[in-house]
Parts: C-alpha cells; sequence; structure tokens
C-alpha cells in the first residue's frame, strides 16, 4: 500500500475510466466525459488516496477516503478478482478508518462485493451526487 502521488493521477483516471466501463454499463459515455474533469481537478485531492502497484511498478488499483467514507475504489480490469480490492478496502478500514461507502444500486458487483467484507445497506438515495437520477446505496460497517 503506497501514498499515491500527483503526476500518478493521469493513470488513476485511465483505470478509472476502464474499471467503470467494465462495472458501471448504467453509465452511458456522456455520464463518463462529465466526471473525467470533475474526478482529475477534484475529487482526487479531496480524498486520502493509496494505490497497489505489481511487481512491474504499475498501479493496478487505488482507493480514497474522505471523512470514514470509502469515496473511490477502482481496480484495472486485467487485476480484478486478485485480492487487490479487499486488500484496498482492508487498507481503508483499519489505517484511514472508513466505515461507510455509498455504492450504485445498479452495480450489483461493488455491492456484493461490499456486503462479502461486512458492510449492510442502511439506507438509499435515489439519486447520485451529481443528481442524476443513479440511486446509491449507503453501506455502513
Amino acid at each position: 500500500m503506497r501514498f499515491v502521488e500527483r503526476s500518478e493521477h493521469l493513470k488513476l483516471l485511465e483505470i478509472w475510466k476502464a474499471s467503470v466501463r467494465t462495472t458501471h454499463d448504467f453509465l452511458s459515455e456522456d455520464d463518463l466525459q462529465e466526471l473525467k474533469p470533475l474526478i482529475l481537478e477534484q475529487y482526487f485531492d479531496a480524498v486520502g488516496l493509496r494505490s497497489v502497484k505489481n511487481g512491474h511498478g504499475e498501479i493496478q488499483g487505488f482507493c480514497g477516503v474522505h471523512n470514514g467514507n470509502i469515496e473511490m475504489l477502482f481496480i484495472a480490469p486485467d487485476a480484478r478478482s486478485k485480492g487487490i480490492g479487499a486488500l484496498l478496502a482492508a487498507y481503508a478500514i483499519k489505517s484511514q478508518g472508513a466505515t461507510k461507502v455509498d455504492v450504485n444500486e445498479q452495480n450489483t458487483q461493488a455491492l456484493g462485493f461490499y456486503q462479502h467484507i461486512g458492510f449492510s445497506v442502511t439506507g438509499r438515495s435515489p439519486v447520485d451526487g451529481q443528481g442524476k437520477l443513479y440511486p446509491l446505496l449507503h453501506m455502513t460497517l
């Protein structure tokens, strides 16, 4: 587990984009294009970012935590199902004090992942953080 350097933000954005295209099939290409500058220019700087690299020094996944909430956890598609998400989540919980996460209701893979590691649904919002009609499930340890 390592801190993320600002110079690595473009690589994180690539991982985010590839991961979202794999797991968030409910988002349109317009949604992705709208989110990209927000993530790069605002969201990365607003969270405590940690990443995992492979033996070749390539970032395989990252997690961002703010005020006890896992705000982002994304894994490169070719690195999925290798325990990287669980490693990042465990670090977020143990070392960054994360006890909450919001998951898009349509992202059943993420919902199952967080339930598997101990989170439970405690609420629901009909819209996401940008006010779009992508319901969020609020989860807590």
